[in-house]
């Protein structure tokens, strides 16, 4: 059956102006880390992009390596996007990143010229696009200089291969370096990426204030600890978790008396907002601003349902604030 997107799709959603760009992202967005590649099942993926996209999900985030196997995802979401988005190509903002290792040898890891042009090709192959919205060097790469990495971005950006650049998992230091050569070459920055949640603060310390002076936007990645805030795991290890599962990202060592202490206090905390624990720890990510997106994970579609949900209710109390510093400690 053909799939004809909801009418209603933008009336749902807030979106977000990235940094001083003119672009604005959804403040959620579909991440393709885990559940997209070659073990998922590809009707289940395909609902689940459909279902994103109807509720108003824009931005839909990749990269070269994920899967498993590596490679796979983009496979998947381009089979996809040939089937169902290939008329709705210019109402999305597909991302892509390369930075981990993708094949042997010196030239298929880390932030050479050389790996990044290539991989960004590949990736283009799998997807089946002509370009990406926004192309990340994934990590940073303490053997090449910066000033080879960040000129690959800003070659593929004039090459029309991306349209904007950003970075991911960089440290404020890092990350203002990167910047301020980008903003030198003429492709500023656009984004950065890192790992933030309420059980994962270290943006906090300095890199958020760092972000906001440069006008650069933040999209948090992990924003649910990678599934600990919700209420999956609040009676046990379901058999379809993560957790239960080969993930190396999760194990059940790492749902520990003290985690599951705080989850069940701030599970208490959102029923009383009259939030899923999930909605809550997504709104205390985007709070005051200074994070324009949230990038969730999903492995069906209720739990897109669910993260969407979040936006009904931003908005935190003083009370409310200082209740969940007290549980998080």
């Amino acid at each position: 059956m053909s799939y004809l997107p909801s009418s209603e799709r933008y009336t749902g959603m807030i979106y977000n102006r990235c940094g001083r760009s003119g672009l604005k992202l959804p403040a959620v967005s579909l991440g393709l880390w885990h559940n997209f590649g070659g073990v998922t099942a590809f009707e289940n993926s395909r609902a689940m992009l459909r279902k994103a996209f109807d509720l108003g999900i824009t931005h839909f985030d990749l990269a070269n390596n994920y899967g498993p196997p590596p490679g796979a995802a983009e496979e998947t979401f381009g089979r996809i996007v040939r089937q169902d988005f290939h008329g709705y190509r210019d109402e999305m903002i597909v991302s892509s990143k390369a930075g981990y290792g993708m094949w042997p040898g010196p030239y298929g890891d880390w932030g050479s010229k050389k790996f990044l042009a290539a991989s960004l090709d590949q990736s283009l192959r799998r997807m089946g696009l002509e370009y990406v919205d926004i192309f990340y060097h994934h990590r940073p790469d303490p053997e090449t200089p910066l000033e080879e990495t960040m000129g690959a971005l800003d070659l593929i950006v004039r090459q029309g291969k991306a349209l904007y650049v950003g970075i991911s998992n960089y440290r404020a230091t890092e990350a203002v370096e990167a910047m301020r050569i980008l903003r030198r070459l003429g492709t500023p920055c656009l984004i950065h990426q890192p790992s933030y949640s309420m059980f994962n603060r270290w943006v906090e310390d300095e890199l958020l204030s760092v972000l906001a002076e440069e006008g650069v936007g933040v999209i948090a990645f992990s924003p649910l600890a990678k599934g600990l805030l919700t209420d999956r795991y609040l009676n046990g290890i379901p058999a379809d978790s993560r957790a239960a599962g080969s993930s190396i990202f999760l194990n059940p060592e790492d749902i520990t008396p003290d985690k599951l202490n705080k989850i069940t206090r701030l599970n208490k905390l959102a029923a009383a907002r009259g939030q899923s624990l999930a909605q809550m720890a997504l709104a205390w990510v985007l709070r005051g601003g200074k994070t324009t997106s949230v990038l969730i994970g999903a492995s069906k579609v209720s739990q897109i349902e669910d993260c969407v949900g979040t936006i009904n209710r931003l908005e935190f109390t003083e009370d409310e604030l200082a209740a969940i510093e007290g549980i998080l400690g």
